[in-house]
């Protein structure tokens, strides 16, 4: 009685042993699935994150993107605005200048009818001055005259060199000078001096120092002087030349025109 009491217990045992692995067994079934889960959750979160991370630094690059060229617009506003400036500013410019071309006809009708005037007059005033260098100052004359009528220099160019010969016209009155030359008297050449002081008078003296001569401005002759002058000219004719200290000299002079 008692040994058969044993092995049932035994087996009981044996049974509630199995049962309980066996309930252990079905219960870890259902963790194992929820942890499962709870790692794909965590692997799709993490791949969504690294989504969501690449969009936001698509959406940061499309902002600076916008950003750069929405600076660049307003700098392109402000340089074509200056543009606009610029061209308004050129297009006044052009106005005036085609209003100055408008004008160069009319500028031209009244500057060269001048400019032939002036070479006239300079030619009549080089034949009434004192005969003083004279083939140069005919030269010049002649040159201007030939120069109006040349195609190839320029109207600004003529009236520059018209007035070049004024000036040097004008300059030989401020300065006394001397050149050796030739004196035609009674058909007769002589080496002479000319000594000028500046247009008050006109003296021409032998270039052996023994003869004097002074220019008459009424009767377009050569006067002779007295002896007692020629040390005078000779001074004065050193000091033109540079060769002497400046000094006082005594000279006659031509009688001033009374004005009228």
């Amino acid at each position: 009685m008692s040994k058969v009491s044993n092995r049932t217990k035994i087996a009981s045992a044996l049974v509630g042993a199995l049962a309980l692995a066996s309930s252990n067994f079905v219960v870890a079934d259902p963790l194992t699935d929820a942890q499962a889960a709870a790692g794909k959750l965590h692997t799709d979160a993490a791949k969504s994150q690294v989504q969501v991370d690449k969009y936001y630094d698509q959406a940061q690059d499309m902002l600076f993107e916008y950003s750069s060229v929405a600076d660049q617009r307003e700098s392109l506003k402000a340089y074509n605005d200056y543009l606009a400036t610029l061209v308004a500013d050129q297009e006044n410019t052009m106005k005036g200048i085609q209003d100055d071309i408008n004008g160069v006809d009319k500028l031209r009708q009244g500057v060269v009818p001048l400019m032939f005037k002036m070479v006239d007059n300079l030619e009549k005033f080089v034949a009434l001055d004192l005969p003083f260098r004279a083939e140069d100052r005919k030269a010049r004359v002649e040159n201007l005259k030939n120069i109006l009528n040349t195609a190839e220099v320029t109207l600004a160019e003529k009236f520059r060199l018209i007035l070049d010969a004024y000036a040097i016209e004008r300059d030989y009155g401020n300065f006394v000078d001397v050149e050796t030359g030739k004196l035609n008297l009674d058909g007769k050449e002589v080496l002479v001096d000319y000594f000028r002081l500046g247009r008050v008078a006109l003296y021409a003296q032998s270039l052996d120092q023994k003869k004097a001569w002074m220019y008459n401005t009424e009767t377009k002759a050569w006067d002779s002087l007295d002896d007692s002058y020629l040390r005078d000219i000779t001074k004065g004719i050193r000091i033109a030349r540079k060769q002497g200290a400046m000094d006082l000299f005594a000279l006659p002079v031509p009688a001033a025109e009374a004005a009228k």
